[in-house]
This record gives C-alpha cells, sequence and structure tokens, in this order.
C-alpha cells in the first residue's frame, strides 16, 4: 500500500502500537499556521537568545553573530521540509520513516541516537527554565538561595536549584504525557505571547539606552579574539546544528500536517524569520545592558531579575516559562518518546517513553553542561550536529533518490517485506553512517579531552 494510504492491513506487534500506526488523513489539522507558530515557539527561548549573546562575546560583531544565525537556518531548512514531506505524505512518525532506509529493526540505531540527544536537550532545557524560575524567586525570597543543603557536593547545584529545577521537570512531564493536541495547543497560543514579550524586552531596551545606536554599537575587539573568519565555520555550523535534531525528527510533526503545502510555508514562515528577529534582539539587547548596567549581561535570567519590581518578575517568570516549555516539549520530548517506543512497541507507548526521556533528563546533570558556555556552543551543538548529520543524508538519498517519494505503508509495520534486509537491518546503510560519523569522531573526542 502507498502514496499517501492511512490504514494498515496487517503489522507485526514487535513493529507497531497506536501511537507509532500512521495518522489517518481525517486527523491531520495542523494547517500552515499551527506548524508556523509550533517553530515561532521553539525558536524564542533562553538558547536562541545567548547563541547570539554568546558569539558577540567571542569576538563577533551582532552583524556577524545575527547573520550567521540566519543563514545557519535558511541552510537547515532544507534538509527539515525535505524530511517533512513522508511524515505529510503518509502520516508516520521519524523511527518508521528510518525502516526504509535502515531495516525494521536497523531503524533503532538513528532512533536511539535521536533520542539520547534529545534526552541531553530536555535536561538542558529544564535546567534553563527551573534556573529562570529560581534566580526570578530569588528577587522576592532572597532565602531561597539559602536552604539547607541535602545534595552531595558532586552534584554540583544547589537546593533551591533543584527544587525549582524539579518543579519546572513536572510541568513538562504533566503536558507531555496529555499527547499531541496538548502539545498542539500550547504551541499555538505559546507562540504569540512569546513574540509580545520578545518585544517587549527590546523596547525596554530602547526606551533605557535612549534609541537604537547604542544597541547597534559593537564593542571594542579585545587584544587576542579569534577572528571572525576563524571562528564562522564553527558558528554558522552551531547554527545550523542548533536545529539538526529536529531535522531528522520532523516527521513526528509533520505527519498531522494538513498538506505539503502547509509544513512547507509554515516552517519557512516559522524557522529563519523567527530566529533571525530573536538573535538580533538578544545580541542588541545584551549590548543595550552594558549602557544601562556598566556590563554586558548576556544571559536572559539575569537581566529579567534585574529589571523591575514584583510585577516584573512575576511576568517575566511567566513569559522564560512559556518560552522554554514550548521549545522543551516539541522539540526534546516527541521525538524520544517515539524513539523509544520504537525499540519495544508492545511494551513501550509514547506516554512510557516520555517518562523514560524525563528521567534520563535528570541523571544526565544538565546544570554541568549548560553551565559551562563553550563546551554548550562549540563541543555540544557542533558535536551532535556533525555525528547526527549522516543520518539525515541516508535518509534523504534514501526517500527522493532511490525510493522517489514511494514507500510501501504495509511493509513499515511487519516483517518480511521489502525493508527486511538481513534480519531487519540494512547493513548497507549501517556501513554509511559510521562512514559519515568517522571523519567527525577524533575531533569531537578532542574537544571533549578524551
Amino acid at each position: 500500500m502507498t502514496d499517501g494510504a492511512t490504514d494498515v492491513l496487517a503489522y507485526d506487534a514487535a513493529l507497531a502500537n497506536q501511537d507509532l500506526l500512521p495518522v489517518p488523513a481525517d486527523q491531520r489539522s495542523w494547517n500552515m499556521w499551527n506548524i508556523a507558530a509550533l517553530w515561532v515557539g521553539m525558536a524564542i527561548t533562553i538558547p536562541t537568545y545567548t547563541l547570539a549573546s554568546s558569539l558577540v562575546d567571542r569576538g563577533w560583531t551582532w552583524q556577524a553573530a545575527v547573520g550567521s544565525v540566519v543563514l545557519g537556518n535558511i541552510i537547515v531548512l532544507v534538509p527539515i521540509a525535505l524530511i517533512s514531506h513522508a511524515g505529510t505524505r503518509y502520516g508516520i512518525p521519524f523511527p518508521v520513516l528510518t525502516r526504509s532506509s535502515f531495516g525494521v529493526f536497523g531503524a533503532n540505531v538513528p532512533a536511539l541516537l535521536r533520542a539520547i540527544v534529545a534526552c541531553g536537550w530536555f535536561g538542558i532545557q529544564t535546567w534553563i527554565g527551573g534556573f529562570a524560575i529560581f534566580k526570578l524567586l530569588e528577587v522576592m525570597w532572597p532565602g531561597i538561595a539559602r536552604l539547607p543543603t541535602v545534595l552531595p557536593s558532586w552534584v554540583g547545584i544547589g537546593t533551591g536549584e533543584f527544587l525549582c529545577f524539579m518543579l519546572f521537570w513536572g510541568i513538562n512531564l504533566w503536558i507531555a504525557l496529555r499527547g499531541m493536541e496538548s502539545i498542539k495547543w500550547l504551541e499555538t497560543w505559546g507562540g504569540p505571547f512569546l513574540m509580545v514579550i520578545a518585544a517587549a524586552l527590546f523596547l525596554w531596551a530602547w526606551a533605557n539606552v535612549g534609541g537604537l545606536e547604542p544597541m547597534l554599537r559593537n564593542p571594542p575587539r579585545e587584544p587576542g579574539a579569534a577572528s571572525v573568519t576563524a571562528v564562522f565555520g564553527a558558528g554558522l555550523t552551531s547554527a545550523v546544528a542548533f536545529w539538526g535534531t529536529m531535522a531528522l525528527s520532523i516527521p513526528d510533526f509533520s505527519r498531522y500536517a494538513r498538506s505539503q503545502r502547509d509544513q512547507v510555508v509554515g516552517q519557512a514562515l516559522g524557522l529563519p524569520v523567527t530566529m533571525g528577529v530573536f538573535a538580533f534582539i538578544g545580541a542588541t539587547v545584551t549590548a543595550a545592558t552594558a549602557v544601562i548596567f556598566g556590563a554586558r549581561i548576556s544571559d536572559p535570567v539575569e537581566l529579567l531579575s534585574r529589571i523591575g519590581g514584583p510585577v516584573t518578575v512575576i511576568l517575566a517568570m511567566l513569559g522564560l516559562t512559556v518560552a522554554t516549555l514550548t521549545t522543551n516539549i516539541a522539540a526534546n520530548v516527541v521525538a524520544p518518546a517515539n524513539g523509544f517506543s520504537n525499540v519495544a512497541p508492545a511494551r513501550v507507548s509514547f506516554r512510557t517513553g516520555v517518562v523514560i526521556t524525563a528521567v534520563i533528563g535528570i541523571v544526565m546533570m544538565p546544570w554541568r553542561l549548560y553551565n559551562d558556555a563553550a563546551a554548550y556552543i562549540f563541543t555540544w551543538l557542533i558535536g551532535y550536529g556533525a555525528l547526527l548529520g549522516p543520518v539525515a543524508g541516508i535518509m534523504i538519498a534514501d526517500y527522493f533518490l532511490l525510493r522517489h517519494g514511494r514507500l510501501d505503508l504495509d511493509d513499515l509495520y511487519r516483517r518480511g517485506g521489502r525493508y527486511e534486509y538481513m534480519g531487519g537491518v540494512n547493513w548497507i546503510a549501517i556501513v554509511a553512517l559510521v562512514l559519515g560519523i568517522a571523519p567527525n569522531l577524533p575531533g569531537f573526542l578532542d574537544a571533549l579531552g578524551v
């Protein structure tokens, strides 16, 4: 059965459950504005803000920093739209799509690679949201920073910070467990709200520095700072890798799109424009803080905690919470939940996959990873982008060049079909993946200090 069919005639219980089966045509209700809102909600987040501001801190002008973000997102939009095609046409999620290229069991390799990275990102975003709550609560209740220590010192986090982290972790888990319609509602209403918050922050900086010119003033170049040309490749790769994982798992969302036009136009409107505008806000507002406070404040959490009184703090906490929620749940929960479900569909549902993702996000101690900005951008982002990039290349080549966009939907869900290959694994794809990763692995390990 091919070409957009929504029903699978027969499937193997080891390969399917209700969460992995194709979405019926009458349930594909996401229009271009829902898709655009999804990307707005994901793009307006603290890491987007700090992506540009941290590049400026490394010696870039704001023009170069924002330019690399925009160019990187235009580049990554191409594989995102291409990989989305199969999700929209057949209503299938990312792990099921990879069965055509890697085999019905071999698909677990890219699915789990994507899932583990998403668990790391889930932890990072949950830490960011929890720390935002902590810093803003600290303004109203300074004693939260002096709570008795209950965790071992090697954990590297205070009691108040950990409590706020777990509070935000619980909010993420509660929303994700309610399913895709709940996530759709959050993204649809969260996107416009976040645009208002971002505009308000920019206008605040404008009013307090007396115009746009001080916000566009580049800091003097420090002696020994790396040249723009020397780090341009790293910055551009960071911008591409920022959404590298979503380029793989975007069928998890495009399977709900009404048409190819809705997914393509919605993503083109929502991704590069939003990333560029919010990166510009991050770079220029950071420049304004040098005038307002006498020192550059690139962390928006710290900045918002210093802006005003209790009312401002509450509004800022709400905005930061929504910003992190919309990104975290969409980008970092859905994909690993489907990936873990794909390993053992009869035992692991989407909801069980959500819980597994959330638990791994704690175990990885994300506060240690995020607090080192150099490791966060130039090791974590570039590293996982290089390691997962070959998966996207294999998927696109298989779907468009070898199969011309046509899949046998039934065979994706049963043994012995055309995607059985050798024992359920396409070893040619596995070898191609290893060969794609191998040239990048030594540099990645060296960056990690191995």
